[in-house]
C-alpha cells in the first residue's frame, strides 16, 4: 500500500513512469501544452540528476512536437477555409 505522500504515476526520485502517461500522440494541444508547461517547470527547478533531467526533456521535446502538430492542422485548416471563402 503507498503513503499518501507517494504518487503511483512517479518513480524513483521524480522520474516521471512511461507506462502511466498517456502516449504523446493521444494528447489534444490543450493536454499537451498543459503537460510540456509542465515538465518546464520541473526542469527549471534543477533539482534531478542526469538520467531523470534527460527523461523529462526527451518528453518535453515530443510534447512541443506534438503541440506543433496541433498547430500547423489548425494553420491548414484556417487556409482552406479562407481559401473556400473566396471562391
Amino acid at each position: 500500500m503507498s503513503s499518501p505522500n507517494q504518487n503511483p504515476d512517479v518513480i524513483g526520485r521524480g522520474v516521471p513512469n512511461p507506462s502511466s502517461l498517456t502516449p504523446v500522440e493521444e494528447l489534444n494541444y490543450e493536454q499537451a501544452r498543459g503537460e510540456l508547461q509542465e515538465v518546464v517547470r520541473i526542469l527549471e527547478l534543477g533539482q534531478m540528476g542526469l538520467d531523470e533531467s534527460l527523461t523529462y526533456w526527451e518528453r518535453g521535446e515530443a510534447l512541443a512536437k506534438r503541440c506543433e502538430e496541433h498547430l500547423d492542422g489548425a494553420s491548414q485548416r484556417i487556409a482552406k477555409a479562407l481559401g473556400a471563402e473566396e471562391d
